[in-house]
Formats: structure tokens, C-alpha cells, sequence
């Protein structure tokens, strides 16, 4: 009687035992169950990105998330101008991923060959970044022609120069800048410095300064024209194209839109 209720009991266990890995199977089955994955071996190594300037406090926060995302990867940034960008990767510059903050210069190395089917995440609108109070109490971009203002703008084959170029045309204004910079960040260094009363740079660029300086909204911003757009692609001479890959899946994202939005950007 001891043996066979032994056997009884061992017979349950296991039984048991096998309804509960039936039931584990089902709930990772169930619609909306939450789920986890590890990072690819492949998603490793080395991962350089060309951005444009105005990226540069929103890339640096999404790099960190992506390594902490894929522990083995190492994600190295060159910020600068668009135009200057371009003109490194046709030369043969080592990026993994391009952007750029137009088109015109993405094309530049896409009909040269050296990338490939670019995808457009994001955009941007234009700004006049002014002194923390405002001293010259600058409220459109007619102001910036006012005698004594003295306000900067990009280089003209630069994205931020050439769409605020053309905000000024379209407001009627003549005004010339007192200098043209490399880039956005150079813009928004003159202002912050008290080097320049004012400068028109992107919105994300206003938010970035922080309590440094404020922002006066551009009357145009919202015409599509005069609004940065960004896209993104793997260049030729990526060495590491699973991850340059992966980078443009997570900045296409939800996630990697979110962070973008925290940071002022708009929806492609």
C-alpha cells in the first residue's frame, strides 16, 4: 500500500510539472504579454555617425540608450555642418551613418553613390535666439535690420544659413549678418557670448541654450519651405552595417521619436 501510494504521488509531480510548461507556453502567447529580447551578437564593435549640428544634444542622449541597449557597442558622434558632412563622406570619410538637416545635401552623396536609400525621421522649424532679457527687445525677424542689432546667420551652403536666408527674403528683410557661421552651434555661441545681439537658428537650438538666451518665434516657421528636414542613411564605407543599421531602426522608433520630441523636433 506505501509503495503504490508512493508511485501515486510520484505520477502527480510529474504531471504537475508538465501542465506547468504547458501554461508558461501559453501566456508568452497571449496578445499584448509583455516580451524581452537580448541585443545581437552582430549589433557590436564600433558605430561612427556623421550628424548635423542641431542633433547634437539629442543624439548624444539617445547614444547613451543605445549602448546601454546593446552592451558591446561603442557609438561615436562627428557633429558639424550638413554641407561639410557630405562633402567628408563623398571623400571617403569613415561614417557608418549619415544625416544630414536637408536633402539637397544628402543627395549630394547619395548620387555620388556613397549612401543608400535615405529615410527622413524628423523636422525642424527656425527660431531667432536673442540675448537672456532680450536687451534689444527684438520681436521678428524685421528687427534684426534695426541699426545697432547685430545678428549672425549660418554660411549659406549650410542648411540653418540657407533656410533663415530665405525667411528673411520672404519677411522682406535686407539686413546683412555681421558674420556667417560654420554652423548652427557657431550661431548659437556668438549670442550666448554676447558676440551678437541675435541669430536665426532652429528651435531644438533655443531649447538647448537653455536659460543662456530666449527665443522669438519666426512669423514663416511653419511654411514647409523654410523647415528643416532630416534624413538618414548608411553610407558606403560603413564597416559596421548591422549597426548602423540598428541606429536608424531605433531612431524610426516610437522610442527614439519620443526622445526626439523632448527635444523639440518635429514628426517627419
Amino acid at each position: 500500500m506505501l509503495r503504490r501510494s508512493r508511485g501515486l504521488l510520484a505520477l502527480l509531480a510529474l504531471v504537475a510539472l508538465v501542465a506547468a510548461g504547458c501554461g508558461g507556453d501559453d501566456d508568452d502567447s497571449t496578445p499584448g504579454a509583455p516580451t524581452t529580447s537580448t541585443p545581437t551578437d552582430a549589433v557590436t564593435g564600433n558605430l561612427q555617425v556623421f550628424a548635423a549640428s542641431s542633433l547634437t544634444e539629442a543624439f548624444t542622449a539617445m547614444g547613451k540608450d543605445f549602448e546601454a541597449a546593446h552592451p558591446g557597442l561603442k557609438v561615436t558622434f562627428s557633429f558639424a555642418a550638413s554641407s561639410a558632412l557630405a562633402q567628408q563622406v563623398n571623400d571617403g570619410g569613415p561614417a557608418d551613418v549619415l544625416v544630414t538637416a536637408d536633402d539637397s545635401n544628402m543627395e549630394k552623396v547619395t548620387d555620388a553613390g556613397n549612401a543608400t536609400d535615405p529615410k527622413t525621421f524628423a523636422r525642424n522649424r527656425l527660431a531667432i535666439l536673442v540675448g537672456k532679457g532680450n536687451p534689444k527687445g527684438i520681436t521678428r525677424l524685421e528687427d534684426l535690420g534695426t541699426s545697432g542689432v547685430v545678428f549672425v546667420l549660418c554660411a549659406p551652403e549650410v542648411p540653418c544659413g540657407k533656410f533663415g536666408a530665405a525667411a528673411m527674403t520672404k519677411a522682406g528683410v535686407t539686413a546683412k549678418p555681421a558674420s556667417l557661421e560654420e554652423n548652427v552651434k557657431a550661431v548659437v555661441s556668438k549670442v550666448t557670448l554676447g558676440e551678437a545681439d541675435a541669430g536665426i537658428v532652429y528651435v531644438t537650438d533655443v531649447k538647448a541654450a537653455g536659460d543662456k538666451a530666449e527665443g522669438v518665434a519666426v512669423e514663416n516657421a511653419d511654411d514647409p519651405e523654410l523647415q528643416a528636414v532630416y534624413p538618414i542613411a548608411v553610407t558606403k564605407q560603413a564597416k559596421n552595417t548591422d549597426a548602423a543599421t540598428a541606429w536608424i531602426d531605433y531612431v524610426l522608433s516610437d522610442e527614439g521619436q519620443a526622445t526626439l520630441a523632448t527635444y523639440g523636433f518635429l514628426a517627419p
